[in-house]
Formats: structure tokens, sequence, C-alpha cells
């Protein structure tokens, strides 16, 4: 079956990507009205949505962007690599329990070579059925949240998010755990403190903006900053 495509102005980009997963579209696109500029939102497949489990992630701009490939358009791949923690969102919380995040990508350096898997990106315990239930984080930080950065030339990384149920575990990193945030063994921490499946989860997919078809390099009438992701 072809892909439905729908045209319709940026201020319902948000909207659209996220009812695309609700309403079983393969992809949206939307269109500047002034410039005449396309934006493609694009699902993920089949096989990377098995994931897409009751989390909801909203970035600026781009709202919900679970189980989406980051538009290849308004500099968005560019964009989150600077732009500060999502919101998470986890409608299905019990409201008495505790919960842990992990964000993770277990694609560094590269989807096909995963040498480095997993690059830990964020670590906060102690989060409250209540307050994620409303995408709001007020817990303990083990990991800073760090934005999606992937190298040139790697190929798309998936970005992963867990929700764990805590049930009064006291949650720590180990010293050598805290020195890298590559080549992170998440297996042995989820087993370390007998967590086991997640009670919701999410991932979406980017690459590094340089790669796009559409990127120019500087000094060839491009608008893109100078500065590569680290």
């Amino acid at each position: 079956m072809a892909p439905t495509l729908l045209w319709v102005s940026t201020d319902w980009t948000m909207k659209l990507a996220t009812a695309a997963l609700f309403l079983g579209l393969t992809m949206v696109v939307t269109r500047d009205e002034d410039e005449g500029d396309m934006c493609l939102y694009e699902a993920l497949s089949d096989t990377d949505a098995v994931l897409c489990k009751g989390l909801e992630v909203f970035y600026p701009e781009l709202g919900n962007i679970g189980c989406m490939f980051v538009p290849d358009c308004n500099n968005y791949r560019q964009k989150i690599t600077h732009w500060a923690e999502p919101i998470v969102k986890f409608p299905g919380a019990l409201e008495g329990a505790t919960y842990i995040l992990v964000m993770v990508d277990p694609d560094a350096p590269s989807r096909s070579s995963p040498k480095a898997q997993f690059w830990r990106h964020w670590l906060v315990t102690d989060i409250k059925g209540t307050d994620i239930k409303k995408g709001k984080l007020q817990g303990q930080e083990l990991s800073p949240y760090q934005p999606p950065s992937p190298p040139a030339q790697t190929g798309f990384h998936r970005y992963q998010f867990f929700v764990y149920l805590q049930e009064g575990k006291n949650i720590s990193l180990h010293s050598k755990e805290n020195k890298t945030r590559a080549s992170w063994k998440m297996d042995k921490f989820l087993n370390r403190f007998h967590l086991s499946e997640p009670e919701a989860s999410t991932q979406f997919m980017t690459q590094n903006y340089q790669d796009s078809p559409n990127y120019q390099t500087p000094g060839t009438g491009s608008s893109e900053p100078r500065d590569k992701p680290k």
C-alpha cells in the first residue's frame, strides 16, 4: 500500500506528526505556505516501531517525535543537537509508583558497527508516577541529559527511551560507569537492580545534519552554522 501524504500548513506540523502514529499513516508531509518548503514526517519501520509502547517524547517545534524520523527540514537535525531535554510523558504511570528513565543510543558509533553500545544519554531515578504522568521529571539525575549528536557518515542512529518501575530500590552507578557514557553495559545495570521489562518505551531516529542530501557546506550559500556536533 502506497504511503498517504497530507499537505498542511506548518502550524499543524506537530499535531499531524503525532496523529500519524494513531491513524496508521506512514508519513506526513507539511509545506510552508509562504516559502513552499516541504517537510516530511516519516514513521519508523514496523521492526523499529515494536519498541514504541506507551511513552511520549516531545521536543520544541517537533512535538511528539516518538516512533518517527527527525525530519530533514527546518534544520531540525541540527537543532536537536542543541535543544535541552525533551518532555517525557508516560500517561499510563501509576500515581503511587516511582520510576526510572533511561535514554540510550545503541548505535554508537554506527548501527552497522556498534562497538560503543550503549551510549548513555540520560538516566533519571526516583520519578514519581504523578509527575511523569504529566510530563514532569522531578527525580534524581544520575546522568544529565546529553542531546543526540550522531557523528557524520555513520548513518541513522536510534535514540531509545525506557521507563522502569523502581519499586523502592536505591539506584546508583558504579564509579567505573560514571567515568564514561560509552560502552555502558545496560543489561548488567538492569540485572544488578533486578529491573525487569520496561513499563513503557519508545525511540526516534536521526542522523548527522551534514549527511543530509540538502546540506550545503559553509561558503556555498548555506545558512548552516559552522560548528559540528560532538
